[in-house]
């Protein structure tokens, strides 16, 4: 089981404290645009790539507008790490991009 967050809260949240994100968008959407400070791992690479994550640290997960981040949450949530999808994805963010 994982928790949604929605984009207001989300912002807010990112305006006051380190958040660790995860952006599971392809690499060519990221390179269109992406919150400065997010790791990248594509959802397509997934299945290998979450190994560098630490279990003992909590991460909030974005897409382009929630579905794969959903996905991921699942995943990643069934396996015993504390994620939460952040509702509407990057399509929702009103902030600076890098």
């Amino acid at each position: 089981m994982y928790n949604s967050i929605s984009m207001p809260e989300f912002e807010q949240k990112w305006k006051k404290e380190k958040v660790n994100l995860i952006d599971v968008r392809e690499t060519n959407e990221w390179e269109n645009g992406h919150l400065k400070g997010a790791i990248l791992i594509p959802l397509s690479e997934f299945h290998t790539e979450k190994e560098k994550l630490d279990k003992n640290q909590e991460y909030f997960v974005m897409c382009h507008s929630g579905g794969r981040s959903a996905i991921a949450c699942e995943q990643l949530s069934q396996e015993g790490y504390k994620v939460t999808n952040v509702m509407g994805g990057i399509s929702a963010w009103k902030g600076e991009l890098e």
